[in-house]
């Protein structure tokens, strides 16, 4: 029967099908949530959004390391099963197995190299984020100052990277990360132009950061507003840090700094008056968010 000839060699398929078995299950056994007995005190980490992202991103690289050479050996494999059954060699069949191998080599080497260059990303992102939020803690030593830093903030679609409430206000910070482009001669450049919608580095402009800032800045505003009952002074602030900033053209309503000094900047700045009971209501409304978020992302089940 004719149909056999095509059946017959699914027969070669089956074991690499159960080395892809395995390589899944590896896959959600390392995807699998870390259950804590602890309840409390879950405030995020510096950088735990760009955290999952990488550890996502390690996972995505696993999987596509590991099933690409799998999938895209299986029509060699079954077209040399198909050559041991099929009374007459076809060679336009054979070579449409070899094409469409092929192709899958190409996609999943594609599908490598984004994993790889999303990986570098977010490696040099973390690096700046967990920087900021180093100097952001000396804000708050001694632990007698008035000041309290928070991480990776959710709010209804999005993540601040860190919340600074200080006795003169609230002080959203964003961080990016960028690479100094470097010129022929080895020579880094390290400036960036500020404009009111845009940044200009060396080589290219970006809007997004500044709109990323203004978001999250315009969001805490309404938020603890609507909670507290009353206005309260909210600060963006951009920071990109080992960048040397110009900000002759820049917007007052943001201010963009390289980061090294930002904790002294932030004692500095007075955005607003706060009277201690705003103070304080701030400061647990911010704790009882980041707790309650996190506790609800510990408790969803396991991938």
């Amino acid at each position: 029967m004719v149909w056999l000839e095509y059946l017959l060699p699914l027969i070669f398929l089956f074991p690499m099908a159960a080395m892809a078995g395995i390589v899944v299950t590896l896959r959600n056994l390392h995807d699998a949530r870390v259950h804590s007995p602890l309840d409390a005190h879950l405030l995020r980490e510096p950088g735990q959004a760009l955290r999952d992202r990488l550890d996502n991103a390690f996972s995505s690289l696993f999987i596509n390391g590991a099933l690409g050479p799998i999938i895209s050996l299986a029509p060699l494999v079954y077209g040399m099963g198909r050559m041991l059954f099929a009374p007459q060699q076809d060679w336009v069949e054979w070579a449409l197995y070899g094409l469409l191998s092929t192709g899958l080599v190409l996609a999943f080497s594609l599908l490598l190299i984004r994993d790889y260059q999303r990986i570098r990303r977010l490696k040099l992102g973390l690096a700046c984020d967990l920087a900021i939020g180093q100097e952001l803690e000396q804000l708050i030593r001694p632990e007698a100052h008035p000041y309290y830093v928070f991480h990776d903030v959710p709010t209804d679609s999005f993540t601040i990277d860190h919340v600074a409430v200080t006795p003169h206000g609230i002080f959203v910070v964003e961080t990016r990360a960028r690479a100094w482009p470097v010129t022929t001669d080895g020579r880094e450049l390290k400036q960036v132009a500020v404009e009111r919608e845009r940044l200009r580095f060396p080589h290219w402009q970006e809007r997004r950061p500044l709109y990323k800032t203004r978001q999250g800045t315009r969001w805490m505003s309404q938020w603890l507003t609507q909670r507290c009952g009353v206005a309260v002074p909210v600060q963006g602030v951009l920071a990109l840090p080992g960048w040397e900033i110009d900000t002759r053209e820049a917007a007052g309503d943001i201010l963009v700094v390289s980061g090294e000094t930002l904790a002294r900047q932030l004692t500095e700045l007075t955005p607003g008056t706060m009277s201690q009971a705003i103070h304080d209501k701030v400061i647990r409304l911010l704790v009882e968010r980041s707790q309650t978020l996190q506790l609800k992302r510990l408790k969803q089940p396991s991938v």
